[in-house]
This record gives structure tokens, sequence and C-alpha cells, in this order.
């Protein structure tokens, strides 16, 4: 199984720029190409959030049209720059963004997807107004009791927020809330492979339950890796990257969750043609 992840694309109306720089829909719409190029293809496209700059209405209704080229279902979950009212209405047909307080789940858009190899499993952590994310013991024992449903099944878990510190600076200022309780959580549900987010626009990975957390890069901009404490809030437009995460089963070990960072060009031939290895040796 291939599940490719985008995250933060903060898309604006047509024809603006995001921060009077980033030109995010164009951004989009190489990503698209990029994965609807991609051999094999993926079984599925999961969107870790921030999807609109700011959730305006006009932003989701782009990023509708620029989504609709995929050739795999997509799945999503909001960020803290999304507005989930105005991005249920848009998606109207993914129908697991409409959501009810009174849901086992609090009224947050926590879903599981149970038609492939690996199960996935989406968990809202914003709060709006919220820059930090985190979740509630409300979420936490939705999740616990998800987990429990099928403990035998290899699990991809997709946030937007990390649960853990970035070292960039200006990202780290709100702590993710129940970051220990999530930590804990995940200790009892060895079948998660993977624990993967968005929000700080960088590649990360890091140990974290016992399991592996991940962080996939920008759509639209990437944040510079300055790692000062005092560094300011800023980012630089390197190319879009993704992650892809293979189920692999290879030399007779047991199946196992991978991820590939795979980058996206800003036009072809950015990173050259493709070159073979020819007259390789390895001394003795």
């Amino acid at each position: 199984m291939l599940i490719a992840q985008i995250s933060d694309i903060h898309l604006v109306p047509n024809g603006e720029l995001a921060y009077e720089a980033a030109d995010t829909a164009n951004a989009l719409g190489k990503v698209v190409d990029h994965i609807n190029g991609l051999s094999p293809a993926p079984d599925v496209v999961i969107v870790t959030g921030d999807i609109a700059d700011g959730g305006r209405l006009d932003s989701y209704q782009v990023a509708r049209e620029l989504l609709a080229p995929l050739a795999m279902p997509v799945f999503m979950v909001p960020g803290n720059h999304d507005h989930k009212g105005r991005m249920a209405k848009v998606f109207f047909d993914h129908a697991y963004l409409r959501t009810h307080p009174d849901s086992p789940n609090g009224g947050f858009i926590c879903y599981a997807i149970e038609d492939y190899a690996v199960r996935l499993i989406a968990l809202d952590t914003v709060t709006p107004g919220d820059h930090g994310g985190g979740l509630c013991p409300r979420r936490l024992a939705w999740l616990d009791a998800t987990l429990k449903e099928k403990p035998d099944v290899p699990t991809l878990i997709f946030m937007h927020h990390p649960p853990f510190p970035s070292a960039v600076g200006h990202m780290d200022l709100e702590p993710f809330k129940h970051r220990e309780d999530l930590s804990k959580l995940i200790q009892h549900h060895p079948q998660v492979e993977r624990i993967t987010c968005g929000h700080i626009h960088r590649p990360i990975s890091i140990r974290f339950g016992g399991s592996v957390a991940t962080v996939c890069p920008g759509v639209g901009m990437q944040i510079t890796m300055d790692l000062r404490p005092e560094a300011p809030s800023g980012f630089v437009l390197s190319p879009a990257g993704i992650l892809v995460h293979c189920l692999n089963q290879s030399w007779g070990d047991p199946p196992v969750l991978l991820t590939h960072l795979n980058l996206v060009e800003d036009f072809p031939g950015q990173f050259g043609p493709f070159y073979p290895f020819f007259n390789v040796e390895n001394p003795k």
C-alpha cells in the first residue's frame, strides 16, 4: 500500500499570493501532477491541514478545483488556519467532515478508514483560535477505543499538529496539549506504525510513544531551518515536498511501514535528468 501525504498548502483566493510572496495555488497544481505521475500510483492521498490560509470560503473552492484531478481518494484533517465549517461546506461529499457535538469524538473531525491494508486514523488536533494544538480527554478516549477495535492491523495516525517540539523556536511557543497522555496511549497500541503530521513545513522524524512520528514538508512554503531560540518567524520558497508512506515486505521480514521524502520540481528538469549507475564497484 502507498499513502501520499501533503500538508500546509495555505491557499488564498485566485490571483492572490499568500503573505504577498507564495503562489500556493501554482505549487499545489504541481504537487497534484507529481502525485498523479508516481509509479506505482498511491492508493490514497492524506492532507494534514492548513488547506486554506485564514479559512476563507473561496480558498476552499480553489482547493477543491485543484485537488479534483487526483486519481485516488483524498482524506483530510483541518489545521489551525482552517475553518472547519467552510471546509465541510465546500467539500460536501467528504461526509467525515460533518461533525456532531454529541458524537463519541466530541464533534471533532476524527475518523477511521478501514478499506486498505493500512488502517488510517484521522485526528483533529485543532481548537479554533489555538495555534499550538492538542487533544482533549474525549478525543483521547475515542482514539483508544478505536485502536482497540483492530489491534492486529498496521495503523497510520494522521493529524495536523506534531505532539513534540520541533526545535524551530517560533513554532514551539505553544506546546501540544496532553502530549504525554497521547504518548502513553500509543505505547499500549504497538500496531501504530506511524504518527504523521504537518504544521512545521519541514520534514522531521522522531521516536514518540514507542512508534515513529513524522512531519511532512509544506506545499505552499517551507519554514526556514533556523534553530536559534530567538529566530524570527518566516519562510522560504523552496520546492514543495510530499511524504510517501509505503507498507513494505522484503527479505522475508514482517510487513513494515516506511516513509520516503519526495521533492517536487518547480519546473521540469530542475533536478536534472535521470543518470544511470554503471561500472559500479564494491572494493574488497
